[in-house]
């Protein structure tokens, strides 16, 4: 008898028309039929290979060959005499330390909080801040970001993420190098509005450019099988909490703080509110725990748990008991119900939550 043994590492998500096995150590996902979900959760973890196959009858031989073959080849499991108890299924569990992992930072000429940076600091190491992103969707004063970016270098950030017009870079052919250097927790600089797309890299940091034009927060939340992450980190995450907003905190533009610069909720302003007092307002951390599995269409999808969330622009059909929007997200095209995609902003079912939020520019003609 032999036995086919699926490696722990290998995680199988079950959609309404296909599944998906996501293999988190490698950071791979393959689409798969729900037969091969079906083999992989009952058959295989109790059967031999010889019994599934007299089981299955002649008329199956063909695809259960086909299924073992494609398994073996992208070393899914292994064959065995024997079903190896040892590998025992990973724990799903997510558990972060940090009061709040990462915060988001909105900069406009208009952010007078640059000048300021203290309180920010203060913040970022009392709750151990591992991940900032900064996004500035304009011109702003360089020399003035340059010192705000340098009085962060010290806290207990782990990496540092910059979103910047290009029209910066198009006028300051140095900017990236005078960046990079004014704090060695940036990880990332990305450059939108860019006439074609490249990487770059000055000091190992990787300087990013796209096409995307980024007009303002009303740009953020777009679901797309680009911005999939198969490793276990989001895996787990996405099981246990919203991908998205879970110990997330953030400061739009003009000094508001809220979950995420995009939501409409905001807790305070961080010229007369501390972030502290903005965090332990118990509205600020209602949808933290609000899973995909719990999100109108989002729970039959396959991709549920290697997708990101959007609260802050949804369908707006959808409330559950507690008063969440449980809507599915706005911006996504996927049908998991016929297993295709197709352009978000073009679906006339969305347009009645288009001219709410005012996206209109956004749609594509």
């Amino acid at each position: 008898m032999t036995y086919f043994n699926k490696f722990a590492c290998c995680l199988v998500t079950y959609g309404h028309t296909r599944s998906v096995i996501c293999d988190v150590q490698r950071n791979n996902y393959y689409l798969i039929p729900n037969s091969l979900y079906t083999l992989l959760t009952e058959e295989f973890p109790n059967f031999s290979i010889e019994e599934i196959f007299e089981n299955y009858g002649k008329e199956n031989e063909k695809y259960l060959k086909d299924y073992l073959n494609f398994l073996l080849a992208n070393e899914i499991g292994f064959i065995d005499d024997q079903i190896i108890k040892e590998l025992i299924p990973l724990h799903l569990h997510y558990k972060v330390a940090e009061p709040i992992s990462n915060m988001i930072i909105d900069v406009s000429t208009e952010s007078f909080f640059l000048e300021d940076s203290v309180q920010i600091a203060k913040f970022i190491d009392a709750n151990r801040v591992k991940q900032l992103q900064i996004r500035c969707y304009d011109v702003i004063d360089l020399n003035m970001f340059s010192t705000f970016l340098n009085n962060l270098s010290d806290t207990t950030l782990k990496g540092i993420e910059i979103i910047l017009p290009y029209t910066i870079k198009s006028e300051n052919r140095l900017v990236s190098k005078n960046i990079i250097k004014s704090n060695d927790k940036i990880t990332k600089l990305i450059y939108f509005g860019c006439n074609e797309g490249k990487q770059d890299k000055y000091l190992n940091r990787i300087v990013l450019y796209v096409q995307d034009k980024i007009i303002n927060k009303k740009n953020c939340g777009l679901i797309s099988s680009n911005y999939f992450n198969s490793n276990l980190e989001t895996y787990t995450l996405s099981n246990n909490h919203n991908s998205c907003l879970y110990k997330k905190i953030s400061i739009d533009s003009e000094g508001n703080i809220r979950n995420c610069p995009s939501m409409p909720q905001s807790f305070g302003n961080i010229k007369d509110t501390p972030l502290e007092d903005a965090l332990s307002q118990p509205e600020f951390k209602k949808y933290w725990n609000l899973t995909k599995d719990s999100i109108d269409v989002c729970k039959d999808c396959e991709f549920r748990y290697i997708c990101t969330d959007c609260r802050a622009y949804t369908e707006r059909t959808h409330t559950d008991s507690e008063g969440l929007d449980t809507s599915k997200p706005l911006k996504c095209g996927y049908n998991p119900y016929l297993g295709e995609w197709e352009e978000w902003s073009t679906n006339p079912l969305k347009e009645k939550a288009i001219h709410y939020y005012g996206m209109q520019d956004l749609v594509k003609a």
